[in-house]
């Protein structure tokens, strides 16, 4: 049995190892993978492992030994589910592999927005020995205890964003779909979530529903000098209207690790806008969160060797 790995590098640009697929019979991975040579690389594969490289219907036509696709990650949007259905091709994904690490980088956000870490420790190297002050601070610092922290969906991650914002001591509302059995936090509409919210923490997929989710008009409904945190999809974001309540004051700060498009257009509102601090779509790049993202597709693909259904999302 062949197995291919169309795009290598954003799970493993070198420090972990992709051994353990060649148990599965011959392996061949590539580093990246454009569209016009994915059917000349996975031709021959009955496994074929994606991250972000697409396979349609227009690839599974002209990939017949194709069995199985695996998805590098817990978003299989790359793949034509209803295809892949009806070719009897398994696709699987890996969920929940990253929880702690976006978790932990909503907060490194959050922190760095409200103590400017970075700047401060620029300041200590070569400005403050100069200073007539044992202290040395440009811009207001801001405390979180007794703030106020919202969040929008509710599943792994957003459940762990909660319990370290209440280690804060801070008021933790939700909104979400489905409600949980949680008295750890206040449940509360969507039109109370942006009023209330000190700052709000997106945790929901991309969907219709959610598709610019945080524009002009919820924007409104917010505090003035709230801050927003967007580490789920893009898309869930206005980036004009983020960028404008950045300009005019509505909003004190804007924190993302995602954009709608990555790498972002030149033109993208946000790299000019005040008070926006942005990380490249690192959150779920921590070396334990890759490694258990590696080791949990290997499963995968292993169990349908075996015969197994293992986080088979469409069979």
């Amino acid at each position: 049995m062949k197995t291919v790995i169309l795009d290598a590098k954003a799970l493993n640009p070198g420090d972990l190892s992709w051994d353990d697929f060649k148990a599965l019979g011959e392996l061949e991975v590539y580093q990246k993978t454009s569209p016009d040579e994915v059917i000349e690389r996975a031709k021959d594969a009955e496994i074929v492992i994606t991250n972000k490289v697409v396979i349609g219907k227009a690839e599974m036509e002209q990939l017949p030994k194709c069995r199985y696709i695996g998805v590098l990650a817990t978003g299989y949007n790359v793949v034509d589910i209803d295809e892949a259905k009806k070719r009897g091709i398994a696709v699987t994904n890996v969920p929940a592999y990253s929880t702690d690490s976006v978790a932990q980088l909503v907060f490194a956000l959050l922190l760095e927005s409200e103590h400017r870490v970075a700047r401060h420790n620029e300041l200590a190297h070569g400005t403050w020995e100069k200073h007539d002050m044992f202290c040395l601070y440009e811009s207001p610092l801001f405390e979180l205890a007794g703030k106020t922290f919202g969040i929008f969906g509710y599943g792994s991650i957003g459940t762990a964003v909660a319990k370290i914002a209440k280690a804060f001591g801070m008021r933790v509302i939700v909104y979400s779909r489905t409600k949980k059995d949680d008295s750890t936090v206040e449940w509360v509409d969507k039109d109370t979530l942006f009023r209330e919210s000190d700052y709000l923490s997106l945790h929901c997929p991309l969907t219709p529903e959610t598709d610019k989710l945080i524009n002009k008009d919820t924007i409104a409904l917010m505090k003035d000098g709230a801050v927003i945190i967007n580490t789920t999809r893009g898309g869930t974001v206005d980036e004009q209207a983020v960028a404008d309540a950045l300009n005019s004051g509505k909003l004190r700060a804007f924190l993302a690790d995602v954009l709608s498009t990555e790498p972002p257009k030149a033109d993208n509102p946000l790299l000019s806008a005040p008070n926006c601090i942005i990380t490249p779509h690192i959150a779920w790049a921590t070396i334990e969160a890759r490694s258990r993202l590696m080791k949990e597709a290997f499963l995968n693909a292993k169990a349908f060797t075996e015969g197994e259904k293992r986080n088979v999302i469409n069979l």
